[in-house]
Formats: structure tokens, sequence, C-alpha cells
């Protein structure tokens, strides 16, 4: 049975057009071969009624003119001898109750009977004989004080069938024309009003639609393909938004796992480098193991956030100790030794941050990093409250950001200068600013504190 309803599809597919002008050209053949065949149907009926009516009218004119010759005045009835005699005696029979006055030459037996019929009290006033083939007869009762006198005219319905045959077949051959016309016409409409989908094709196929700029609405099709590719565009766009997001993730997470890697690749090295005391050891498996725990966080807090920001909500926050958050980050950041670094409380119990721990280590720890990179002598972290919000202040002492360079801070990718030693990729300020915007905080700089820099962090209080 699969194998049987597998060839029957195959069958089907094979026989119906692949192309959806070829679909549009039978669905358009098949609606004008409907239309034109009850047209025929109607034509030829219509015709065929209108030949037997003009039949008929034939045939009461011939007995009105027979009619004429009949002379009812005299006793017995009889017929009289016209200039038109031969006309009128062809085809016709005329009786005096049933005696027959008039009989055309050499009349077919099976015709007089009938007419015999037609003459008789109750019988039909007209009749066709099928045999001899196509033989109309009426009967025509004509005035008569002393009895029925009854005219029957006969007529071959040869010529009226031969001109309904005629125009049979003319409304075949003429619907054969149309059909074809249609079908070449609508292939011909249909092929230039695909034309703009060819275009767009082709428009796609030239050009990467991800990453190009170019997009289908802007070429001036009709109403319906404006939509499409209007729709197209959309579609286009949130796919680059989409790649957009997921390279940023990406580099978020390479920037972000490099300071934990590198301590891990640091304490292996350090491990390797000569025989280590059991203390030692220890140390060096708890450093590794702690930089490790930092890349699951980093991983965990990251991915999460990527997720609740593409499902279009906000990011699952909780909240933390700021002051203890704090200073358990600036414990796990490496501190070069000329440097002093410090946590600082505006209060002695600051208010809770309306975040998690880890994402509060994400969005303070780039700016942590930042600072030790240009501070000069100290970093100094203080965290306060303010009116509905929790504050976190980082400045350093260091040469602070160019004025021409502030546009650009939080720009993914931006430095101010490529070539100052540091092996940044330009994308620790924009994630800063980007988790603390999806917690419902943001993360500014400073542009009047000197010397320095300053930037602040602004959060939600838990």
């Amino acid at each position: 049975m699969n194998r049987r309803a597998s060839a029957n599809r195959l069958i089907r597919k094979g026989r119906s057009p692949r192309t959806l002008r070829g679909r549009l050209s039978l669905v358009a053949l098949t609606a004008a071969t409907l239309v034109m065949v009850l047209l025929t149907l109607v034509f030829n009926a219509v015709a065929r009624e209108h030949l037997h009516h003009q039949a008929d009218d034939t045939l009461r004119t011939r007995a009105a003119a027979a009619a004429t010759t009949v002379d009812t005045g005299h006793v017995p009835v009889r017929v009289l001898e016209t200039a038109d005699d031969q006309l009128l005696d062809a085809n016709v029979w005329i009786y005096d109750g049933a005696r027959l006055l008039e009989q055309p030459p050499s009349p077919a037996p099976r015709l007089t009977r009938i007419a015999a019929h037609l003459a008789g009290p109750g019988g039909r006033r007209c009749v066709t004989a099928d045999e001899p083939a196509g033989v109309r007869l009426c009967a025509r009762a004509v005035a008569h004080t002393g009895g029925a006198v009854t005219v029957v005219t006969a007529l071959d319905l040869a010529p009226y069938r031969s001109s309904a045959d005629t125009l049979l077949l003319g409304s075949l051959a003429l619907d054969a024309v149309m059909l074809g016309c249609t079908y070449a016409v609508t292939r011909l409409a249909v092929g230039r009003a695909l034309r703009p989908v060819h275009a767009m094709t082709e428009q796609a196929a030239q050009w990467s639609a991800v990453t190009s700029d170019a997009r289908f609405s802007d070429a001036g099709h009709p109403a319906e393909l404006g939509r499409l590719g209007g729709s197209l565009d959309a579609l286009l766009d949130r796919i680059r938004a989409l790649l957009r997001h997921e390279r940023q993730l990406t580099g978020e997470l390479s920037h972000e796992l490099r300071t934990p890697l590198s301590r891990i690749v640091a304490e292996v090295d350090w491990l390797r480098s000569r025989p280590r005391s059991a203390a030692e050891l220890r140390t060096g498996h708890a450093a590794i193991d702690a930089a490790a725990q930092s890349m699951r966080t980093i991983c965990d807090t990251l991915l999460d956030e990527a997720r609740a920001t593409g499902s279009g909500g906000g990011t699952t926050t909780g909240t933390s100790d700021t002051l203890e958050t704090l200073r358990t980050i600036t414990q796990l950041t490496y501190t070069p030794g000329h440097l002093r670094l410090s946590v600082e409380a505006a209060a002695e119990r600051p208010p809770r941050a309306g975040i998690s721990p880890a994402l509060l280590e994400r969005v303070v720890s780039p700016l942590l990093t930042n600072a030790l990179r240009h501070a000069r002598t100290h970093v100094v972290v203080r965290v306060g409250g303010e009116p509905g919000r929790v504050r976190i202040d980082v400045t350093d002492d260091g040469p602070g950001v160019p004025a021409a360079f502030t546009g650009q801070l939080f720009r993914p990718g931006q430095r101010a200068d490529p070539h100052d030693g540091h092996h940044g990729a330009g994308l620790g300020l924009p994630l800063a600013r980007r988790l603390a915007r999806s917690a419902g905080g943001d993360v500014t700089h400073d542009p009047g504190h000197t010397p320095g820099a300053r930037f602040t962090v602004t959060l939600p209080p838990g």
C-alpha cells in the first residue's frame, strides 16, 4: 500500500506543473474551459430553440397560404386551383373531417398517417416525425360552419438541424481558439506579474541579504509584492539582530573568560615550574578551582541574561549585599603591587542591590579592571544610596578619558588608544552598561571628574 501511494503521489506530482506560472495558467485555463462550455451549451440550446420556432412559423405561414385555396362555401368543400398550386401541394394535406381532400404527390405513408391523426379531433397540433428523419408537421383548422376543415403542412428539418450543427461546430472551434488565447495571455500576464519576484530572487542571490543594507521594499514593487518585501525585510532585520546579539555574546564571553582563564594558565605554569610543597599545591589548586568556578559563573550569568533579553523579558535579578559583594570582587581581582585598591561605604549599612551577586560582579568587574589598567597609585570603589537607587562609584587617578573619545566610550570594540600596550577588546564597558540596563539600572561616565576617571553604577534597590 505504501509503494502504491508513493507511486500515485509521484504520478500526481509529475502531472501538475512545478512552476507558479504554470499552475496559475492551468487554473485560469480550467476556469475558462468551464465558463466556455457552459456558455456554449446555453448558446446552442437557445439557437436550437430559435430554429425550432422558426420552423413552426414557416409551417403556420404555409398552412395559412393553403387555407386560402379551400372553398368552404361549396358543398361539399372543395380545393380551388391556383397559380401556385404546385407550391401549395408540396407537403400539404387538406381534410374535411376525416375525408382527405388534398395530399402531396407521392407522400410517405407514415407522414400521411401522422397528418390524418393531426386532422382528427383531440389530436396534437404539431409533431416531429423522426422517420423520415427530421420532418415537422403542424395542423391548422379552417373556419367552416358545415364541418371541420384542417390543413396539415410538413417541413423538412434537415436544413435547420444542419444550421444547428454548424453553429455547434463553430462554437467549439471558437472555444478552442479562445482557450488557446486565454492560456497564452494568462502565461504572458502571469510571467509579467512574476517578473518582480524573479528580480527579488536575483537580488537575494547577488547580495548577502543578512549583512547587506539593501532591502526588497526599496525597489518600488506593486502593493502585494511591496508588503511581501516589507515582511521579508523585517525578517532579515530580526535575523541581523539575532546574529549581532550572538556575535556580541560571543565577544563578551571571550572577554570575560580571558581573566580567569589567564589565571588558570598562570597557576598551571607556576605548578609546573618546580616542585611545590603540599601547602603550595593546595593554594594553587584552590586558585585554579576558584578561576574555574568564576568561568562557570560568568557563562551562566551571561547566558541567562541573553535568554531573558532574547525572549523579550527583563533579567531575573534577585538581591545582593552590595558591600559584601564588592569586597569579594576586589579580593578576586588581580591588583598590581604598585596600586592600592579599597572599598568604601557612604553609610554603615549600604542598601542592598536589586540584582544577584553574580550579575553585580559582571557589572562592576569590567569597570574595576579598566580602572586598575589605567590608575597610577590607587583605585577606590565607593558604595552608597540615593533616593530610589543604589550608587557605586569606581574612581581611579589615571589619565582619564580623552574628551574626544567620550562619545564612543560605550560602543563595542572602541578603544581610546589601541596601541597603549593593553590587550583589551573594547567590550568591557559596553557589557557593564548593557547588563546594568537590563536590570533597570545604568552605567555612566563623569566627564567633569579630575584627575583620573570616575564611572558610576546605578541599580534598583533590593
